[in-house]
């Protein structure tokens, strides 16, 4: 019998091990495994030249979707993890996988579709109710399918909706970046679940429109955490507590704070 092909993220979760468990780092530098949208809206590299400037450490990121970054820290190939998934979060430190997790910030999730709106969803307060609609419609869903945070929310409101998400011919589960869903959804004249961020990041180059916001259930969390070093004695854990203690910072909450893709200010730090 033939056996079906990993999905995408699995993939590309297992190339990015790679990488990083063989590309050459020097013993200071630290290893970061993240999510797209972290990367996809430019925050990254506002913020990591800032930390070498203070520390001399280089951060050396890779940005695949939440259940591929948590793959790579269980493996030991990362120094430390920053997704945005808080029940994966916490599955991942109480395996003992990870230490010292700290929040870190949030954004939200919207609901996108094209201006012509065929399920007739914008103005919608419950975004469940949406997904119910945009699928009695017929109309394209985009789904990044990969795994990551995003994808992890996106079912869980589809849960909370009682509709399994699969119906033929309009629900396509890509198995992508949010870059790449956002484009397919703009092409496909569909809606997709977004973090606000990246679509922001995104918006000029795509006709889509923000048609649902502001139900609780999208309010969209970050965590960052040290991969253990009792289980992995190799990992950097000084230089992983050095970014985690700088990016909860005042410096470096204030610098998340001013971050702003065309005047709109993307993530709202919350460390406490």
């Amino acid at each position: 019998m033939r056996k079906s092909a990993p999905p995408g993220w699995v993939i590309a979760g297992l190339l990015v091990i790679g990488v990083l468990a063989f590309s050459p780092v020097r013993a200071a530098d630290v290893r970061l495994a993240t999510t797209t949208s972290t990367a996809n809206t430019g925050l990254l590299d506002y913020l990591f030249p800032k930390f070498r400037e203070r520390t001399g450490i280089i951060v050396r990121y890779v940005a695949v979707g939440t259940g591929a970054a948590l793959k790579i820290g269980e493996q030991g190939d990362a120094d430390l993890v920053m997704v945005h998934a808080r029940d994966a979060e916490d599955k991942f430190m109480a395996a003992g996988f990870g230490v010292n997790r700290r929040d870190l910030m949030y954004n939200d999730f919207v609901i996108l579709g094209p201006p012509s709106d065929p399920a007739r969803i914008k103005g919608e307060k419950d975004a469940a109710r949406a997904l119910t609609r945009i699928r009695d419609a017929g109309a394209n869903f985009v789904s990044r399918g990969d795994q990551s945070g995003t994808h992890i929310r996106e079912l869980e409101l589809w849960k909370a909706a009682g509709v399994e998400p699969k119906w033929s011919g309009y629900y396509l589960s890509i198995g992508q970046g949010m870059g790449t869903a956002l484009v397919m959804a703009f092409e496909k004249h569909g809606y997709v679940l977004s973090d606000r961020g990246t679509f922001l990041a995104y918006r000029a180059k795509l006709d889509l429109q923000i048609l649902v916001e502001g139900d609780k259930r999208l309010v969209n969390p970050y965590g960052v955490m040290a991969v253990n070093p009792k289980r992995f004695p190799k990992v950097n854990y000084t230089g992983a507590m050095q970014l985690i203690e700088w990016l909860t910072s005042e410096q470096g909450q204030r610098l998340i704070a001013d971050y702003k893709v065309n005047g709109e200010q993307l993530f709202f730090p919350s460390a406490r």
